[in-house]
């Protein structure tokens, strides 16, 4: 796996960043706090979203301050590219993730959740897996050796996927001691089954079966008596009863009649009022009508005989047609009406949209006037300052000649003086302090010289007064032998001394020494006056450059001003001009405004017009609708009166009818009241009860002999129940030992599955174990090549220990904390290795992840750190991500990414870098 490119908005210290990374080793340097490690958490959380967070959550991601973040991871994988992006967004004080998609050769997937486990399987590793080996995160770096044995064995375990092999082993376990409690309960109920059918054998349900059925065979053929005899008795009562409800029907019937034949005798005179009150109504209408056809009559006369009032169809066919017409012609004048209105409307609209654009146009010719008047007090401002800086320019000018003319040739152009500097004599030793002569442009040269020579003369003046109290100690001691006669050591006297002798040279010796010094003295007093005066000369130099600055700015500011002046002076005459030109305008749009005004008036007549024609058509309208209504009114009336006539006479027929059947249901009645028998009805009576009390006395029998039957019977269904209960617990047992026969041998299967899946662990854990040990070796001998230690060896449960040469053991706690991060380092470099070569051949590893891994190096581990690194890239790890300050690995580095932070942002960016080597190529 190679990351190809990460990008950041808002995410932590990062505002908007976007990284290339490139094949082999790539190092990420900058100053503490500058974002590094921000960097590598981007990928990470990229790939895994809030896994990579620890203890933290989403809100920590977003930048102080911002709403929103993204990060977008590209990556290729074993040779196919891969696309990761992430937008999180702040909701209240909660931040969620509002997109998460994963973007693959084959498929777009959708979802934190979904993107993680995708990302988990592609890698081969979930987060913590991916932390424990490709990413060594800053101070985690001793995480392997602090760990315990048995948490440093589940690391390595999960990461070469031996978890696995323990988890199934777990399983099969765990299906092991299932299946026996299973196992065990199923012998449970064997026993008891077997149990239950022994004790139901010896009951002989058969024979007490044989004697219940014929038992109840006896009571069955007496209820079949009893029975028969109850159904004599049943036939005898139904015969009774029956004469009895005809008897009683025929009374209801009589009585019936006589209800329904004083009902007809209601109803009919109930209809005769009917037929009366319709006559009144039929009367009252016609009235009404009448009524109607006077007020038609007065409104016909008040339209002065528009409709014929001749027959009523067709003064009604002339007031509809006469209201088709008016309304017709009320919409022909709404229409007028409304073209009229919007005509004022838009005319009135358009006239002050005329004024409002003239005021506009005055206005604008009142600026334009006001900004001519502005640009002409501007220039004559201008101009002033023209001549003002014209007097400026003159007075540097006179100021630089001034300044020129302290110097040999001063007074002539550069060139001038140059062409002079070249015939002089280059020696001007000789030079006072009163003819002292230096050309433009050489006081800083010549002032090096004397101070060159000043401090040559101080040396020489120091050596000379060294010999000088030198000579003058020796001159001291001879004076003082000469005082005292003799030597104080040995008593000799000191006429003939070479001390007394030679007292005389050196006092003269003094003498001359003493003279060398004050003219040495008196030579630099005068370079100190010459250094001064060619100091002041230097800064003369400095002033008229910054006066000839000043002049090429006020020459150059004086042009720029003249120019101006020119263009203002132009841009005044057009503003005036412009201004006459909205003037002219403004007066053209009120005239046309006033023009439009005058129109509206004249519309508004027209508007008066329509308005009082239709309120004349309104009035016609409203005396014609209501003809029309009297019409519909007479109409309804006499709709009503030809209603009420059908009705009298339907009502009329009706009681014919109902005359007729009174006379039928009186004849009717009289036949059944001569078909009523008393004697007849009183045998029937006296049937039915007798038949009732045997019919009861036998029911009582029956009942006893049905429950006695019953009895029998339910003990029947209960040997029977029993019977069927003993062949199911039979078929039961059968089962229940096939099951546990079953189950017998699934226990078995479970034990020896458990055994191999820990034996396959184990030899698998073996020999992963050896190959980590060798890749441990191998890469820790290459890290502390003639060091003191010999090996490492690495057992069977993970523990680590570190021989010497000396073949004393020691514990990796014992190193020092510099060989310690090294250790853990060697020993991550070597699963990484295994993981890569080991897992079905060669796998497409993450890239190696280093942050900060010199935090507990010197600078002698470091260098040995470098050899790790270049050794992994040798190996053949396509990419080695290194965040580091330390200068040695910047210059391991194949490419190089530098982060800064700016201080008022507090935001990082970054910056693609070359390696030295590069650099070093570059500038050859």
């Amino acid at each position: 796996m190679r990351v190809d490119r990460v990008r950041m908005l808002n995410f932590k210290c990062y505002g908007d960043a976007d990284l290339t990374l490139e094949r082999g080793v790539t190092v990420v340097h900058g100053v503490n706090g500058s974002g590094k490690s921000t960097l590598l958490e981007a990928v990470f959380f990229a790939l895994y979203g809030s896994k990579a967070l620890d203890d933290r959550t989403l809100d920590d991601v977003i930048t102080t301050g911002e709403n929103e973040s993204e990060v977008e991871l590209w990556f290729t994988h074993d040779n196919r590219e891969y696309h990761i992006e992430r937008h999180l967004k702040l909701r209240g004080d909660r931040a969620t993730t509002t997109k998460c998609v994963l973007e693959t050769p084959e498929d777009t997937i959708e979802g934190a959740r979904d993107v993680r486990k995708t990302v988990t399987e592609l890698l081969r590793m979930d987060a913590e897996a991916f932390v424990n080996c490709a990413y060594v995160r800053q101070g985690e770096v001793n995480k392997l050796i602090h760990a315990s044995p048995s948490e440093r064995q589940d690391m390595i375990d999960d990461l070469l996927q031996l978890g696995a092999l323990e988890e199934y082993r777990e399983r099969a376990s765990d299906a092991r001691l299932g299946v026996k409690s299973v196992l065990d309960g199923q012998r449970e109920v064997l026993d008891d089954v077997r149990s239950q059918v022994e004790q139901k054998e010896e009951q002989d349900l058969h024979e007490t079966l044989n004697t219940l059925e014929k038992e109840r065979d006896e009571l069955t053929e007496q209820i079949d008596h009893y029975e028969a005899q109850r159904d004599q008795a049943v036939e005898t009562l139904e015969t009774a009863q029956e004469v009895l409800e005809r008897h009683e029907e025929t009374r209801e019937e009589i009585e019936t009649l006589g209800e329904e034949i004083d009902d007809l005798q209601s109803k009919i005179t109930e209809t005769e009022r009917d037929r009366e009150d319709a006559k009144d109504e039929i009367r009252e209408r016609k009235e009404a009508r009448e009524e109607l056809a006077d007020e038609r009559n007065e409104l016909l006369a008040d339209l002065e005989r528009e409709v014929d009032p001749g027959a009523d169809s067709g003064a009604e066919t002339s007031v509809e047609q006469h209201i088709d017409d008016l309304e017709e012609r009320d919409e022909e004048l709404q229409d007028d009406l409304a073209d009229v209105r919007v005509s004022i409307q838009t005319k009135t609209e358009t006239a002050d949209r005329l004024r409002e654009e003239a005021d506009d146009l005055e206005t604008r010719a009142d600026e334009a006037r006001t900004d001519a008047d502005e640009i002409e007090s501007e220039l004559e401002t201008t101009e002033s300052e023209i001549g003002d800086r014209e007097e400026k320019l003159s007075e540097l000018e006179d100021e630089i000649d001034e300044l020129r003319g302290r110097f040999v040739g001063g007074d002539k152009d550069e060139d001038e003086d140059k062409d002079e500097d070249e015939d002089k004599d280059e020696d001007e030793d000789e030079d006072t302090t009163d003819n002292l002569t230096v050309a433009f442009g050489e006081a800083e040269t010549r002032l090096a010289e004397l101070e060159s020579d000043r401090e040559d003369a101080v040396a020489e003046r120091n050596d000379l007064t060294a010999d000088l109290r030198t000579v003058e100690n020796a001159i001291e001691e001879g004076e003082a032998l000469l005082e005292e006669g003799k030597c104080p050591e040995c008593g000799q006297s000191v006429e003939d001394s070479p001390h007394v002798d030679v007292l005389a040279e050196k006092r003269e010796e003094a003498e001359e020494l003493e003279a060398e010094r004050e003219t040495l003295a008196a030579e630099i007093e005068a370079l100190d006056e010459r250094i001064e005066q060619v100091e002041d000369l230097q800064e003369a130099e400095r002033r008229v450059e910054r006066l000839a600055d000043n002049r090429d700015n006020v020459e150059q500011l004086l042009a720029q001003k003249r120019e101006t002046i020119a263009d203002r002076r132009e841009q005044c005459t057009e503003l005036r001009e412009e201004a006459d030109e909205l003037e002219s305008d403004a007066e053209a749009k009120r005239e046309e405004a006033s023009e439009l005004e005058s129109e509206v008036d004249e519309v508004r007549v027209e508007l008066g017009k329509i308005n009082g024609e239709r309120s004349a058509i309104k009035e016609t309208l409203q005396a014609l609708r209501r003809l029309r209504e009297i019409a519909d009114e007479r109409a309804e009336l006499e709709r009503q009166i030809v209603t009420r006539r059908e009705r009298r006479a339907d009502w009329q027929e009706m009681n014919e009818e109902r005359r007729e059947t009174l006379s039928a249901k009186r004849d009717r009645k009289r036949e059944l009241e001569d078909e009523f028998d008393d004697a007849r009805v009183e045998a029937a009576r006296e049937d039915r009860q007798n038949a009732d009390t045997y019919i009861e006395q036998v029911e009582e029998k029956l009942d006893d002999l049905e429950e006695q039957r019953d009895d029998v019977q339910g003990t029947i269904g209960g040997v029977e129940e029993k019977l069927d209960e003993l062949e199911r617990l039979r078929d039961r047992l059968v089962a229940v030992e096939e099951t546990c026969e079953t189950l017998e041998s699934l226990y078995d299967e479970a034990e020896t599955l458990q055994t191999t899946y820990g034996e396959l662990r184990s030899d698998l854990r073996q020999q992963n174990v050896e190959t980590l040990e060798r890749l441990l070796n191998e890469t820790f001998d290459l890290v502390y090549q003639n060091d003191s230690y010999a090996a490492i060896d690495l057992d069977g449960d993970y523990q680590l220990t570190v021989y010497q040469k000396d073949g004393e053991s020691l514990d990796p706690e014992q190193l020092s904390g510099g060989e310690r991060a090294l250790f853990n380092l060697s020993l991550r470099c070597a699963i990484y290795r295994l993981l890569a070569e080991g897992v079905e051949g060669a796998a497409p590893m993450p890239p190696l992840i280093l942050d900060e891994p010199t935090v507990f190096l010197d600078s002698g581990h470091v260098t040995q750190l470098v050899s790790l690194v270049e050794s992994m890239r040798d190996l053949g790890v396509e990419q080695i991500v290194v965040v580091s300050h330390d200068q040695e690995l910047v210059g391991a580095a194949d490419s190089l990414v530098r982060v800064e932070k700016d201080a008022t942002s507090n935001r990082s960016r970054l910056e693609r870098g070359e390696p030295p080597e590069a650099a070093l190529l570059a500038s050859e």
